[in-house]
């Protein structure tokens, strides 16, 4: 029982070594990064509904809290408009960038993070 309770304790302790460690960062493949970190809470099907955060399809040159989704309002306040450069700003610190805004991921890799923004601005509405 021991053995277990150890082994166990110790698969719980690298699994955040797993994700640190992960191949995407490697690859910086914005799709995969986007995949494994993006997509438990966003879709980017044009027309789909959105999950716990908004549909990202056409996000690219949109103005920030701009669809059909029940968005904080502090990015209703935001006046931004999602280039690479303010997605890269959001994608790095979303709370640093927007206070009060409920995006509490971040991508604190730049190689991840610009390779999310470009698939996210190469997404069509």
């Amino acid at each position: 029982m021991t053995t277990f309770l150890t082994a166990t304790r110790i698969g719980v302790a690298l699994v955040p070594l797993a994700f640190a460690a992960s191949p995407a960062s490697a690859q910086a493949d914005g799709g995969t990064i986007f995949r494994q970190r993006c997509q438990m809470c966003h879709v980017t099907t044009p027309g789909a509904r959105a999950g716990l955060g908004p549909n990202l399809a056409g996000v690219g040159g949109r103005k920030a809290a701009s669809t059909d989704f029940l968005y904080s309002s502090a990015l209703r306040n935001s006046n931004l408009k999602w280039d690479k450069a303010t997605l890269d700003k959001f994608l790095q610190a979303p709370a640093k960038l927007v206070p009060g805004t409920r995006m509490a991921i971040s991508i604190a890799n730049p190689a991840d993070r610009a390779a999310v923004v470009n698939y996210l601005v190469s997404l069509r509405k």
